[in-house]
């Protein structure tokens, strides 16, 4: 008994200081006045309106989405056939490029961030946005690679056999079978890359510099002239985009299978 209550006591600190720093954020972000005070000093949504009347915020809003959005795709692209490859053929060259698409993910991003600012520098397109939807979308392609992996690892081979028994093509297997199967995972990963470029700032600053100016960098680019509620209305607006996204996953998806708990059907 004592055991159980100590246990529940150790667990719920761990919570209380994992949601403290939001709480103060969000009461922050409701500030009446222009500092950083919790508890907040009035009740004020106008931070969360200039965040979104603000031309210069507005864009950088933008400009996150659409990155995040393109860069998710990227990512996926790339990692579905790797992720196939590997699980359909097993062949040496397939498990090097799956490798390789683990590897962005261990190293730290400013080497990652440097060998794009190079690369880009050198072609002489450097500070456009595609540039950060390719950055993001290679340096996050790890996580797709992962979760497709684990969905076609989960995927009953015999029914594969006995579609293609059956005179169906590769393709057809493919479409019919192995895609529907593992669009859960595709989706989770294309998910996962989606948040995470959101909050991306070190690739995005050294591939495009203030040119293309996400949420992140201009961020840190305000602080140079003082802290502001809006600031932290901004950093309300990460925290419900994650909620909503891996709400969705927890209410219409199995959540622990998408992170690699599966057991077979019984």
């Amino acid at each position: 008994m004592i055991q159980r209550s100590l246990i529940i006591l150790f667990m719920t600190v761990i919570a209380a200081f994992l949601i403290a720093p939001i709480i103060i954020v969000l009461g922050i972000s409701v500030n009446d006045g222009r500092q950083l005070y919790f508890p907040p000093e009035g009740f004020s949504l106008h931070w969360y309106q200039a965040m979104a009347t603000e031309s210069d915020w507005r864009a950088s809003i933008e400009y996150s989405l659409l990155i995040a959005a393109v860069a998710g795709l990227v990512a996926v692209s790339v990692a579905l056939p790797l992720a196939y490859a590997l699980w359909r053929y097993g062949m040496l060259y397939a498990k090097i490029l799956f490798g390789f698409g683990v590897t962005p993910f261990m190293l730290p991003p400013v080497i990652t961030a440097l060998g794009f600012m190079t690369f880009w520098a050198t072609t002489g397109n450097y500070g456009q946005i595609e540039n950060v939807m390719i950055a993001h979308g290679m340096f996050l392609v790890t996580l797709p690679l992962m979760t497709i992996a684990l969905g076609l690892e989960s995927t009953d081979r015999s029914v594969v056999e006995a579609a293609r028994t059956m005179g169906a093509s590769e393709s057809t297997v493919f479409r019919t079978i192995i895609l529907p199967l593992i669009r859960p995972y595709i989706i989770s990963g294309y998910a996962f890359v989606f948040v995470l470029s959101l909050n991306e700032y070190i690739i995005a600053f050294m591939v495009a510099g203030f040119t293309v100016e996400t949420l992140p960098i201009r961020i840190f680019n305000s602080l140079r002239y003082g802290y502001t509620p809006l600031m932290a209305a901004v950093a309300v607006l990460f925290v419900a985009i994650a909620v909503v996204v891996f709400g969705l996953f927890a209410r219409f998806g199995n959540l622990p299978r998408l992170l690699g708990r599966w057991e077979p059907d019984k």
